[in-house]
């Protein structure tokens, strides 16, 4: 009579330890199943995410636009200007860990999914440039880590929900070029950390706010073409330039430029608003769920009203929860007995996304650009540390990404394996180069990396490319440096090619000076007098010099090397050693010195005069023996200075001596190649 029992319980636990691996081994591709999901939704006709699969791993870097955290969850997803024509899905939601959404400049239709607001770890949401449609989900006031929410761009109605008044960390709002009705919320004004305020291009009445107004940290609030009316608040006049508000001509005031003034009528009229008895100190739980409307048909009936069948229900479903969550806790515990503090398995139980990001920074060795942000307590608008280090430039995300079209391919003008450069339009009109670096490329240290950047600052010479700024993404996981934009493309593109036109452009005349400003360039980094130890550019080569307009060289990435963690550097070294610029003394010693870079200028050169990127050794021979027939560039159809061409070259030779103490100074190159020329000294 035990046996039965005894069977009966063994047959159970074999079931719940069943149960426990399916639970578990559900629960681990859960994050891919999920992806699958919004890519489904996303992209319905499978064009432009093939890459995501569901045989793939989402954290091996090969879905594209997905990055994940140390725990291997999904914290990024960035497919803006992909062509995606589908919708939002509500499954987003279960990427519990997601901390960049970046949707935009899309095809996108649909509501804005309310089941969004679960994404309590989310920083940037980005679904601007859309055709979404609908009221904005008043459930995204519960998302408390939020710092930018951009949904500009779209067709969106119905009016601002109240709830936006408890993102207590946003500090950039864009809802304009959209058809949203009704007041600006008063609510707005408890955003303590707003800086930018977009809400133009709407159908907005009532009045601007007088506590929106009063908001420190505001900077920009752009309220043109809607149907605002009243007294515009005084403390908007600190805005300056920042504040627009034409095509609203309800909205009087005293001291704005094209503001007309106020009458008595103004003053008795201006509407109130109705959402101005929020209080300040309000504040929504992370976890809560803001209530619905229950005059709507999916809102709950009085309990009381339940038949009977639903609650014999509700128990049998309780107690089958309880019992498959007793024994999933069983197996878990086992689990956690054999990976003692292994926490990769949740995101959830952190008591903040800064603490946290803080704690994991501080052990595992952190990318420099994430930890500048926390230290300058400046985000993504690399104020405070970086924008005093960079004396004034001030970029942030919105102008990185405006500024090149959200990456778009177009705007792509070349790529390595840690970073890509861009063309990208400033909103001042000024033409920029915009070079995105992966943080895991940079250097660990923080002071190092603040030394670099100091360096990178202070290059000023007509021969090196110019840094304009600098700005870091935490959430993208990238840091932006924008040069000054250089027209004519790298030297490289003017050798070897079969473009007549650029060869033409490379004649005699052409080549020498452009000869002397790589020399002069070099020899301002190896002089350096601001630093006074030498800058060793070590990566030399005629794809870091680019021409402008007047075909004026300018050396590109001068110092960058000082960002770069070792392994990135020694991957870039490899490339230039390939390609014949790296010193043979390189391979015994293992160190840079200035007499490296003057060996790859040397090389520099001879590809200059025989207008070959890759010298073989036929051309070195002739450029020994003098034979300039057999190596100047047949290009140049003869139209060249023997006298000159045989003093660069000697130049050129004694610069690629195989002995580092036989090649000459920088300085003395210049002043060689200033006698060539018969420029005085």
């Amino acid at each position: 009579m035990q046996k039965a029992p005894q069977n009966s319980l063994s047959s159970l636990l074999l079931i719940g330890i069943a149960c426990s691996y399916l639970i578990n081994l559900v629960c681990g591709n859960a994050e891919l199943r999920v992806l699958m999901e919004i890519k489904a939704s996303l992209d319905p006709e499978n064009k432009h995410l093939s890459s995501w699969t569901a045989g793939g791993d989402p954290c091996g870097g090969t879905f594209e636009g997905v990055a994940c955290n140390e725990h291997r969850k999904v914290a990024n997803i960035s497919l803006e200007g992909k062509g995606l024509t589908g919708k939002v899905p509500p499954a987003v939601a279960e990427l519990k860990c997601l901390s960049g959404l970046y949707l935009h400049y899309n095809f996108l239709s649909g509501q804005i999914p309310k089941e969004i607001a679960n994404l309590t770890e989310l920083n940037d949401l980005y679904l601007n440039v859309n055709n979404l449609s609908g009221t904005i989900p008043p459930q995204i006031g519960s998302m408390a880590s939020l710092q930018v929410l951009q949904l500009c761009c779209n067709n969106l109605t119905g009016s601002i929900p109240t709830e936006m008044g408890f993102l207590k960390k946003l500090h950039t709002l864009a809802l304009e070029n959209n058809r949203i009705t009704g007041h600006i919320p008063a609510s707005l004004g408890n955003l303590v950390m707003l800086k930018r305020l977009f809400l133009n291009f709407n159908q907005l009445s009532g009045s601007i706010p007088v506590r929106l107004a009063n908001v420190v940290s505001l900077e920009v609030l752009d309220v043109r073409n809607n149907t605002l009316s009243g007294v515009v608040p005084l403390a908007l006049k600190r805005l300056n330039e920042g504040f627009h508000f034409e095509n609203n001509p309800g909205l009087c005031g005293s001291g704005f430029t094209s503001l007309r003034a106020c009458t008595a009528w103004d003053n008795t009229n201006s509407e109130a608003d109705p959402t101005a008895n929020i209080p300040p100190s309000t504040n929504i739980p992370r976890s809560a769920t803001l209530p619905l409307n229950c005059s709507q048909p999916h809102c709950s009936r009085s309990s009381s009203k339940l038949p009977q069948i639903g609650i014999v229900g509700g128990v049998i479903a309780v107690t089958v929860t309880l019992t498959v969550v007793v024994l999933v806790f069983v197996a878990r515990y086992r689990r956690a007995k054999q990976r003692v503090g292994d926490k990769s398995d949740s995101c959830d139980d952190r008591i903040s996304i800064d603490q946290t990001a803080k704690d994991f920074y501080k052990t595992m060795s952190p990318s420099p650009l994430v930890a500048v942000e926390y230290s300058s307590n400046a985000a993504q608008d690399c104020n405070g540390l970086c924008h005093e280090l960079l004396q004034g430039s001030k970029f942030n995300l919105e102008e990185v990404e405006s500024a090149t079209q959200h990456f778009s391919e177009v705007n792509l003008l070349g790529k390595s394996k840690f970073s890509a450069v861009y063309k990208g339009i400033l909103k001042d009109g000024s033409v920029v180069a915009i070079k995105t670096i992966s943080k895991m490329s940079c250097k660990t240290d923080e002071g190092e990396l603040m030394k670099g950047l100091s360096l990178l600052n202070s290059l000023k010479h007509d021969n090196l490319v110019k840094l304009k700024g600098f700005c870091s993404s935490k959430a993208r996981g990238e840091c932006f440096l924008i040069y000054e934009f250089v027209s004519r493309g790298n030297l490289s593109q003017y050798l070897d090619g079969e473009d007549n036109d650029k060869q033409d452009m490379l004649d005699w005349p052409t080549r020498v000076s452009i000869i002397h400003g790589i020399a002069e360039g070099i020899e301002y980094l190896h002089r350096n007098e601001r630093n006074k130890a030498p800058i060793i550019h070590q990566n030399i080569s005629v794809e870091k010099v680019v021409l402008d307009e007047q075909l004026r060289p300018l050396i590109l990435d001068s110092g960058l090397l000082k960002l770069l963690a070792d392994d990135v550097v020694y991957s870039a070294l490899k490339v230039s050693a390939a390609l014949g610029y790296m010193a043979p003394e390189y391979i015994t010693t293992g160190r840079f010195t200035e007499k490296s870079d003057v060996y790859a200028y040397g090389v520099i050169i001879l590809q200059l005069l025989s207008g070959k990127t890759m010298l073989s050794g036929s051309v070195r021979t002739a450029a020994e023996s003098g034979t300039l027939q057999d190596f100047i560039d047949s290009k140049l159809n003869g139209n060249y200075s023997e006298t000159e061409a045989t003093r660069l070259t000697k130049i050129a030779l004694i610069c690629t001596n195989d002995v580092p103490d036989n090649r000459p100074s920088m300085e003395s190159v210049v002043r060689e190649l200033n006698i060539c020329s018969g420029v005085e000294l």
